[in-house]
């Protein structure tokens, strides 16, 4: 029992991680339609902003506090500037917003290389982290660290700002007319450009969070967000395009997965499964879990 739940909670704070990546992605790929290759660099300059925090800051603790609507803001400004230089000109057309932001995607991680080198740093974890919260279970004990607990909290939060954003606020029912249909929310008199540049400005923000809560599990490097932006995509992918609620269950579907299959096989053999479970999943329900209803009969 002990090993089932330790691999289960495991498997959840994997797919929190997921979570806070794949927010993101939903609004500038599931609902805007960009394929954003750059959205694992605004990862990793949310990781970065922690690490040049602790000086100037000191405390480690209040860094990682001081970090998170900093990168948010940093991550969001460099999502916006993206848009407004490239992005706008590109929509409808996902294969070169693709190859577009490849590009980009590849001058930032030189920068960072060129900015903090090309090692991986270590961002202290506050103190008020680094301990884990054990629960007794008849003669059995689970540990669970403070920081994965962190990390989901910060992801549940983050899923209901979002979702009480796009539902309650005026930019959130913006968003969703421009989304449902452009032409028509133009001809009403919103302004789309000043939405979409909010929209990315967001899906950015959400990517810098990601960074910060990545900072608490790993080190930071110019290449951490190209090794975590695919299983990112899968989530929304799986999810379906554009609705949160189906990335916030594959995300944790696919952690859960992910995290039996490594303490059964390897790390490669565990990646190989996923993928495979969800070619299988995909072929079976290629719209992914939740899909939006409409009277279309296409």
């Amino acid at each position: 029992m002990t090993v089932i739940l330790g691999q289960s909670f495991t498997g959840i704070s994997i797919g929190a991680v997921l979570l806070l990546i794949a927010l993101g992605l939903s609004l500038t790929f599931g609902q805007m339609g960009v394929i954003n290759m750059a959205h694992g660099e605004f990862i990793m300059a949310g990781a970065y902003t922690v690490y040049m925090l602790h000086g100037p800051v000191g405390s480690s603790g209040a860094a990682l506090l001081v970090a998170l609507p900093t990168a948010f803001l940093v991550a969001g400004a460099m999502g916006a500037l993206l848009e407004w230089l490239l992005i706008r000109r590109l929509y409808a057309r996902p294969l070169d917003t693709l190859l577009v932001t490849w590009g980009v995607s590849l001058m930032l991680q030189q920068l960072a290389r060129d900015l903090f080198g090309a090692p991986n740093v270590h961002s202290p974890t506050p103190d008020w982290l680094s301990g884990r919260l054990t629960l007794t279970f008849g003669g059995d004990h689970l540990t669970l660290p403070h920081a994965r607990l962190f990390i989901l909290g910060l992801a549940l939060a983050a899923v209901v700002a979002l979702t009480l954003t796009l539902r309650l606020t005026s930019l959130g029912r913006r968003v969703r007319a421009v989304v449902q249909h452009r032409d028509l929310a133009e001809a009403s008199g919103i302004a789309t450009a000043r939405v979409d540049r909010l929209t990315f400005f967001i899906g950015s923000g959400l990517a810098g969070l990601a960074g910060v809560a990545l900072t608490l599990v790993g080190p930071t490097g110019p290449t951490m967000g190209t090794n975590i932006i695919i299983d990112a995509f899968l989530v929304v992918v799986v999810g379906g395009i554009g609705q949160l609620r189906g990335a916030v269950i594959a995300a944790f579907a696919l952690g859960v997965l992910q995290a039996v299959m490594e303490y059964s096989t390897t790390v490669s053999v565990a990646r190989a499964i996923v993928l495979v479970a969800i070619v299988a999943f995909l072929q079976w329900r290629p719209q992914g879990i939740h899909t939006l209803r409409t009277r279309s009969l296409a």
